[in-house]
């Protein structure tokens, strides 16, 4: 287990981890372990999986999860209309009913969702099981089967075991408290907002020709900004939003006339506009580097 390799790998592949995160990710690649990633939305757990898939070489198949999923939008259901069609077709014929009903409940009829698309598949993929905590309970316990033993039952046509293993990254942005049951089954990895310094480097990485000085002024500001009270605080995808905005217009300095310029490219809600134009003066004069711009 190189976890040096794979903190390389992940760079390479645009993902800056840290220790734990690395350390994490090369034991579920090593002890065919689920992990579940909590934190605040847009701290990069969704990166992450992406970040895997490409390192690994695998196929990411993607679960995204919203209240009232069910089995038939996350494991399989049965295609209806072909098998309509097909009973409409032995209508008239002599063929017994029994032998018909195995036919209509046979491989062609199936409809494969991502979760049963990651188990039947031949190469191991990476399962992304995005924002499992939107899901209703009775949802986490179809789960456990597959996180417990990689396979799936169904009535129709028994239990289908893994082909290969696949990894698989559960995402919580912690709106609810998940089942003990789905937690035992997984490593567990918390990520939150980096540290201005590392927020810096994400930004240099995604954000070609930004000057380093810019790219940390734009990293302490962020920091500040999160310490408000705010409906959604920006994420890290929004700070290089950001950045590339500060770029394109021309920006070497972050003042308050260019804050509230850019603002609407880092919040979403009039709300949370209002409060940081308010506390534009306190955010920026706060920053230790305040008004300091710098190039590479």
């Amino acid at each position: 287990m190189d976890r040096t390799a794979l903190a390389a790998d992940l760079a390479r592949a645009g993902y800056l981890a840290d220790d734990r995160t690395v350390l994490v990710s090369a034991l579920a690649t090593e002890l065919g372990k689920p992990v579940l990633v909590e934190g605040p939305a847009g701290v990069g757990k969704t990166e992450l999986a992406k970040a895997l898939a490409k390192v690994t070489g695998r196929e990411l198949v993607r679960l995204q999860c919203y209240e009232g999923l069910d089995e038939a939008r996350a494991l399989y259901e049965w295609n209806y209309r072909a098998q309509l069609l097909r009973i409409q077709a032995a209508h008239g014929s002599d063929g017994d009913w029994g032998g018909l009903r195995d036919d209509l409940f046979a491989e062609e009829f199936l409809l494969e969702r991502p979760l049963l698309q990651a188990i039947r598949s031949e190469q191991p993929v990476v399962l992304l099981v995005d924002e499992i905590d939107k899901a209703d309970q009775e949802f986490e316990a179809l789960l456990l089967e597959l996180l417990s033993d990689f396979q799936v039952s169904i009535p129709e046509l028994g239990t289908v075991h893994a082909e290969s293993h696949p990894l698989v990254i559960l995402t919580s942005n912690a709106a609810r408290e998940l089942t003990e049951a789905l937690k035992r089954r997984c490593l567990f990895l918390t990520l939150d907002y980096p540290s201005p310094e590392r927020e810096r480097d994400i930004l240099l990485e995604h954000v070609p020709g930004l000057p380093d000085g810019i790219a940390l002024r734009i990293a302490e500001v962020a920091q500040k900004i999160r310490d408000l009270d705010l409906r959604k605080p920006p994420a890290i995808s929004e700070t290089i939003d950001w950045a590339h905005t500060l770029l394109l217009i021309g920006a070497t300095q972050i003042d308050q006339a260019v804050l509230r310029e850019t603002l609407p490219v880092v919040l979403k809600h009039r709300t949370d506009l209002d409060l940081v134009a308010e506390r534009a003066g306190v955010v920026l004069g706060q920053t230790a580097s305040a008004g300091r711009a710098g190039s590479r």
